[in-house]
């Protein structure tokens, strides 16, 4: 068997396909076309992408620059959005519109969307009229809509066909998507009514009417309805596809479970990124691109920082007299910032999937605060023993049980509040919530811990 045979049975990984890497690093080198596109036709388009990504940046530049190579547009559109970006600069016009040609339509609009503004309209020019149309049209809608995923191919019928009918038009359309599950039942108007699995169709009679055997349409995708919250539906109602209709209800497109796939990946990573406050960042971007990204995100945390602080300040006195209290501070706000992290990213998690509702937000805070009271009880006490066999002193071991219960139970409590009261204010929780839970957490923490050592000391 060889290497390129093993290639193409499993994913392509970096750590265990170093040498093949290297092989075509120096295939690239030695202008050896052949090599590489017998290679890729031998792949899944994935691991060809997957090769991409691994090459480096002047060697992804030499291969697209390679006499007779075109990059075929399934391996194209399987590769990262970042080394999509940086590979279209050194695609000519005419090799964008071939790709483009090819694909379906929400992965065609997906591509061009990271053409430059100065190349777009020159592409769409040279494009088939239908085909400029439909890209115009998706473009015309919010970047994180359903029309900019949705595919404008799709299989509809009349509800007065029969399934004879039916399945001679499926035969002999050629103008029908290459693969479909499910047939949209439209009526006079073409709005959508129902859908009939396409296995259903095989195993009717031909006299049975299309109306008789559809499931009635139960969810329907405004083009303009968030792509999040349309991969909730799919979720909740458990769809293998959905209808697209436009403000008139009628039929313009159809989103599939693999295109919700891709949202869900794409919105959960962006939300731990967010988390994170890093962005949306790739990994392929460069040391600047990813300096300026973070730069804004560490600056709010350096002035909170200075904030928590400034609280300590306030309590010189205290640890000054027992300095003892210096050493014990840390623990107290790490696990107060830590605790609200873990409610935090719950929370957020429940808001994205729409689990947190009106309904049931007294139930979940109520819970976050007997979780804050019972946690703060178990590390109160942990906490106590350790200090009392450290230190040998009660007062000391009691000062951190009453600052460990009142910062677990606060942890808590605005672990849900913040990334609520932000929703509320129609601002990203997964963008702004940590550093607010983090700051509130260690102020609390400082200040409760501080507090209670002023009183009895």
């Amino acid at each position: 068997m060889t290497l390129v045979k093993k290639i193409k049975d499993k994913k392509v990984n970096f750590e265990f396909n170093k040498e093949f890497i290297k092989v075509v690093t120096d295939k690239i080198s030695n202008n050896d076309t052949l090599f590489i596109i017998n290679s890729f036709k031998e792949m899944h388009p994935a691991d060809a992408a997957d090769i991409i990504e691994h090459l480096s940046e002047n060697d992804r530049e030499s291969l697209i620059k390679l006499s007779s190579f075109k990059i075929d547009p399934e391996v194209f559109v399987e590769l990262n959005e970042s080394v999509q970006t940086e590979i279209i600069k050194f695609l000519s016009s005419e090799s964008i519109v071939r790709i483009l040609k090819n694909l379906e339509s929400d992965d065609a609009i997906a591509i061009l969307e990271n053409v430059e503004e100065k190349n777009k309209n020159s592409i769409l020019s040279a494009l088939p009229p239908k085909d400029r149309f439909a890209l115009l049209e998706g473009l015309s809608y919010p970047e994180d809509s359903a029309a900019r995923i949705m595919q404008r191919e799709f299989t509809a019928i009349p509800s007065n066909w029969s399934v004879g009918q039916t399945i001679d038009y499926l035969r002999e359309n050629k103008d029908l998507p290459e693969q479909f599950l499910e047939i949209f039942i439209v009526d006079e108007n073409f709005k959508p009514i129902g859908t009939v699995p396409s296995s259903k169709v095989l195993r009717t009679p031909r006299e049975t009417k299309m109306s008789n055997i559809m499931e009635e349409t139960i969810f329907l995708v405004p083009v303009d309805m968030d792509k999040e919250e349309v991969g909730n539906s799919f979720e909740n109602y458990g769809l293998n596809s959905a209808c697209v209709v436009d403000k008139n209800n009628k039929l313009v497109g159809m989103i599939t479970s693999d295109d919700i796939l891709t949202v869900l990946k794409e919105e959960a990573e962006e939300d731990t990124l967010r988390l994170a406050g890093v962005g949306d960042e790739e990994i392929t971007d460069g040391v600047f691109t990813k300096t300026k990204r973070r730069f804004n995100w560490l600056l709010l945390n350096l002035f909170t920082a200075f904030l928590a602080t400034w609280c300590i300040s306030l309590f010189g006195a205290t640890i000054e007299q027992m300095v003892v209290l210096a050493f014990l501070m840390p623990i107290v706000a790490s696990m107060g910032g830590n605790a609200g992290m873990q409610t935090l990213a719950v929370t957020v998690r429940s808001l994205a999937t729409n689990d947190l509702t009106k309904n049931n937000f007294s139930q979940n805070i109520l819970k976050e605060f007997n979780i804050g009271v019972l946690n703060g009880i178990i590390f109160a006490i942990i906490s106590s023993l350790i200090v009392q066999l450290w230190f040998q002193d009660s007062q000391l071991s009691l000062i951190i049980s009453i600052s460990m219960i009142l910062t677990m139970i606060i942890a808590g409590l605005f672990g849900i509040l913040v990334p609520v009261s932000l929703k509320k204010m129609n601002i990203d929780p997964a963008i702004a919530s940590s550093v607010f839970v983090t700051t509130i957490t260690d102020v609390i923490g400082f200040v409760s811990f501080l507090g209670v050592g002023a009183y009895y000391f």
